[in-house]
């Protein structure tokens, strides 16, 4: 159980923290977030924090 929500995260993090990464960049508009550079970064570390968490749940899953 642990496994899926762990899992479940870090794809909402990723998701979540493109979209951010997108705004910040300016790609996305319509948002107060748009093209400003702490959404950019926040963002980014998002985006690698969720992309740690599949990539461990994965690989761990994968070990056992």
């Amino acid at each position: 159980m642990k496994r899926w929500i762990t899992l479940a995260c870090g794809v909402v993090l990723v998701l979540v923290g493109a979209v951010w990464v997108l705004q910040g960049a300016g790609v996305l508009t319509g948002s107060f977030m748009t093209g400003q550079k702490l959404w950019f970064l926040i963002g980014l570390v998002a985006f690698l924090v969720g992309v740690v968490l599949v990539a461990a749940t994965t690989f761990r899953g994968r070990t056992r």
